[in-house]
């Protein structure tokens, strides 16, 4: 484990680099993070706070993720990377996101898992604390949801007197453990964390599981809703992110033209 301090109740640490990296990343991924981080800002998945990362392309037993910033800030120069148990080896005294944890453990739990993503986004969050109304797939977009979502009680591991925040790599074991072979975990009272086999699977999850919220917040006050039957949300997750590429480019798009006009 690194060498790390932090004032009490902080959510920023300073940790000493006690490794080296294993290799430099693709310049493609790297990119293609930076790009990730500015896609979930425009898209109102992230805000200051929330963090993407993605597993590194030569050494599986890394992973590459920005230091502490508000992702819509993020640079190629800004990119950390991380061994799993959440040391990093080229952070150079620069302050990195405590819940680094999220990412290494869950990394660590699932070899299959390239990309995560953790945010609050506004509509997603209400799930985590209402009892007896799942987050469930209510359109063929989201089918990543399944049947339904698990919910990691952070009490379960650390009592009621934590802040919510996944501080160590205890508590991101108890939350990769919770998140099991879903796509997706909701964590009470503080946002959601999501899972995909490549950068773009993740952002495009933690995207649609947004849009999913409010469909869904809509469709209740209509009436009794009619979900996507664990074979529906199979089906349309393996067809519907063959188009991945789609959003991907329209997003990426979108963010290029916004970065250029403030370059101007």
């Amino acid at each position: 484990m690194c060498n790390s301090h932090t004032n009490p109740g902080s959510s920023v640490d300073y940790a000493e680099d006690l490794d080296r990296p294993s290799g430099s990343a693709s310049d493609t991924l790297i990119e293609d993070l930076v790009c990730a981080n500015h896609i979930l800002f425009d898209q109102g998945i992230v805000d200051a706070f929330g963090h993407v990362s993605v597993r590194h392309d030569k050494d599986p037993g890394r992973f590459l993720l920005a230091r502490n910033m508000a992702p819509a800030t993020v640079t190629p120069d800004d990119i950390v990377e991380f061994k799993l148990d959440g040391s990093p080896v080229n952070a150079g005294g620069r302050a990195i996101y405590l819940e680094r944890f999220i990412h290494g453990e869950i990394y660590r739990a699932r070899p299959d898992v390239h990309a995560i993503v953790h945010s609050h986004s506004p509509t997603v969050l209400p799930f985590s604390v209402v009892k007896n109304t799942p987050f469930r797939p209510v359109c063929h977009m989201s089918g990543f949801l399944g049947a339904g979502t698990p919910i990691f009680e952070i009490r379960e591991t650390a009592g009621d007197a934590t802040d919510l925040l996944i501080r160590d790599g205890k508590l991101g074991a108890a939350l990769a453990q919770k998140l099991g072979e879903a796509s997706f975990v909701l964590m009470r009272g503080h946002g959601s964390t999501v899972v995909g086999p490549t950068l773009k699977h993740a952002v495009y999850r933690a995207v649609y599981a947004e849009v999913n919220a409010q469909l869904q917040v809509g469709a209740m006050r209509l009436g009794e809703v009619t979900y996507l039957s664990q074979g529906e949300a199979d089906t349309a997750c393996r067809n519907i992110e063959t188009q991945i590429e789609r959003p991907w480019a329209l997003w990426k798009k979108r963010v290029q033209r916004t970065r250029a006009v403030d370059e101007r």
